[in-house]
């Protein structure tokens, strides 16, 4: 027997709605008209594979390779662009003239001088994130940059993942209206780090990957300036590594609220769940993993599920080189520029600050 009462609280489920064409939005990497530069990567670590691989998908001409350990520039030049030139010291790569744009990839703490010299040496910079370990040492260098005339991004290359770009564009077209709140849910297994440097890091879930959704959540609430961060970090059961691997935070915006929810012990049933609700829909996504999502678009008009194509790593690393070099020809700034970047970090470094003694960290205003 079935009981329909009227005053239901609004906890019924909506009747359903019917299903829509997905709007076509520009989500996916864009390219320069026609600038080309030679790339030189510093770093040729484990990322740099993906980094390399989405490159040469995009028909870029990276020409130089360096690592202090030669050989794995010279594993990575046989890999994937056999004509690059290697070397062990970045200061010959920055010396080439005709290396116009360096990707540096290199640990946040070897950065420091690479990122310094290459400004110097008058190069566009596409840093590996996380961009600074030192929001005044960020702002330093985003100076440095200006009075040097060249443009410094960072390779936050979430935002051109096929979902969160189809996400970022669905808001910036305003299918969904404002939005209020935008809940991220990542459960993995981050199990690989157990006998890396990564290891050290003493919040890593919040530093060096949970960077990529706070980064999302000042993407997505746009120019609104966030106000405060809580955040609280935990050990699993039975977890190997030594940081914590679970982490919670959450962040006030000006007329909205942004969600982060991290395990990074999942080895079963892995999933990563995206909600952005608006004033006038909602957009969320679904996976059991950063490559594998479907999204779908609700309004009044019904709800639509976009075919996307690309992946996490591929996409992402041609989205953040891609946009740095149509900035360059375009002469503008980044939109994943260092001087924005600063809010997201900014963002990360409160959350840690607030795991540490528990409590909530208001941001600087303006």
């Amino acid at each position: 027997m079935s009981e329909t009462l009227a005053d239901d609280y609004g906890l019924s489920k909506i009747a359903a709605a019917a299903e829509v064409p997905a709007p076509a939005l520009d989500y996916r990497p864009r390219d320069p008209r026609a600038y080309r530069p030679a790339i030189g990567v510093i770093g040729c670590g484990g990322i740099s594979a993906q980094h390399l691989n989405a490159y040469r998908h995009a028909g870029y001409h990276v020409a130089a390779l360096c690592d202090r350990h030669e050989g794995r520039a010279r594993a990575r030049r046989d890999e994937f662009f056999p004509e690059a030139r290697v070397s062990a010291d970045y200061r010959e790569l920055l010396a080439r003239p005709e290396i116009e744009v360096v990707d540096v990839a290199t640990h946040p703490a070897d950065r420091v001088p690479v990122i310094e010299a290459a400004i110097d040496a008058g190069k566009h910079v596409l840093s590996q994130k996380p961009f600074a370990l030192d929001l005044d040492v960020g702002a330093r260098w985003v100076e440095r940059a200006a009075r040097a005339g060249v443009k410094l991004a960072v390779n936050q290359n979430g935002r051109w993942a096929p979902h969160f770009g189809y996400i970022r564009e669905a808001i910036r077209a305003g299918l969904i209206g404002e939005v209020v709140t935008a809940d991220f849910a990542v459960h993995w297994d981050h199990g690989w780090v157990v006998g890396t440097p990564f290891e050290e890091i003493e919040h890593l879930v919040l530093s060096d990957f949970a960077i990529h959704w706070f980064d999302l959540a000042a993407c997505f609430f746009g120019g609104r300036a966030a106000r405060r961060v809580y955040a609280a970090v935990g050990r699993a059961p039975g977890q190997r590594a030594r940081p914590p691997m679970l982490a919670r935070a959450v962040i006030e915006f000006d007329g909205g609220q942004a969600a982060l929810g991290f395990n990074a012990t999942v080895v079963h049933g892995q999933e990563d769940r995206t909600l952005v609700a608006g004033t006038a829909g909602t957009i969320a996504s679904v996976g059991p993993s950063l490559s594998e999502q479907h999204v779908t678009l609700s309004t009044a008009e019904g709800y639509a599920r976009p075919r996307l194509e690309g992946t996490w790593f591929r996409e992402g690393f041609h989205g953040a080189m891609g946009e740095l070099l149509c900035a360059i020809e375009e002469g503008r700034e980044p939109s994943n520029g260092a001087r924005e970047n600063l809010r997201s970090l900014a963002l990360v470094f409160a959350a840690i600050e607030s795991a540490r003694d528990g409590e909530p960290k208001e941001l600087a205003r303006g």
